[in-house]
């Protein structure tokens, strides 16, 4: 005869598949730092993996991530059609503080910090045009740590990752990263070795998109090839 599954375990049961079937359907959640640093978002078995270079003073980088950011992760990351690979070229000391201190948290927490500052760019980048001398003169000289602090002082980046959990030494320590911060080059020179022409530029698979920097360009090449 067989036994009866009282109806509460089969509830939860069913609740627990229901949310490893969610989990697998929202491959956002997945990210992982490649050997060179560079931050994967997706189902790494995809059929497409777009790879993105980034400035983080770049306005034209800010201007994509407004446009892009939530259909491209709904529409194809989301699903698991594609993956997506963050890579920074660093284009200025500025740039590079930035790019240390998104990468100053877990791998799950890169896509929040990669995001809020690309949306308050416009905000800290009047910070730096209209930046004086003595502040400038600052973000030049001392150490490699003494220089990045100055700049999240006077930037105001202090107070963002402060907001989002971050202490004070913790923030250092990541500007302070000099491991990381040579892993950023790395993903620079890559660039330079590919041919990327500035940012944003993307590749798929591998094939650096000629002529592509914008994601009305980006879009119709992914409904072409997905």
């Amino acid at each position: 005869m067989n036994e009866k599954i009282p109806f509460a375990r089969i509830a939860a049961l069913a609740i627990m598949a229901f949310f490893a079937v969610a989990a697998r359907g929202d491959w956002n959640a997945r990210v992982v730092v490649s050997p060179t640093g560079s931050h994967v978002i997706g189902n790494p078995a995809a059929g497409t993996r777009l790879t993105e270079y980034v400035s983080y003073t770049c306005p034209h980088c800010a201007e994509f991530d407004r446009q892009a950011s939530d259909p491209l992760r709904l529409f194809y990351v989301t699903p698991g059609k594609l993956s997506l690979e963050i890579r920074n070229l660093v284009r200025d000391p500025v740039d590079l503080t930035v790019a240390l201190l998104t990468n100053c948290s877990q791998p799950a927490g890169f896509l929040r910090l990669h995001t809020i500052f690309l949306r308050q760019q416009p905000q800290w980048i009047a910070r730096v045009q209209s930046a004086s001398p003595a502040a400038r003169a600052r973000w030049s000289s001392g150490s490699a740590l003494d220089r990045r602090r100055a700049i999240a002082d006077d930037l105001g980046f202090y107070q963002t990752m402060l907001a989002r959990g971050f202490n004070r030494p913790a923030v250092d320590r990541c500007l302070g990263d000099e491991a990381m911060a040579r892993r950023l080059a790395d993903q620079t020179a890559e660039a330079g070795r590919l041919g990327v022409p500035g940012t944003p530029s993307f590749l798929i698979n591998g094939e650096l998109l000629e002529g592509v920097h914008e994601w009305r360009g980006l879009q119709e090449v992914l409904k072409a090839r997905i």
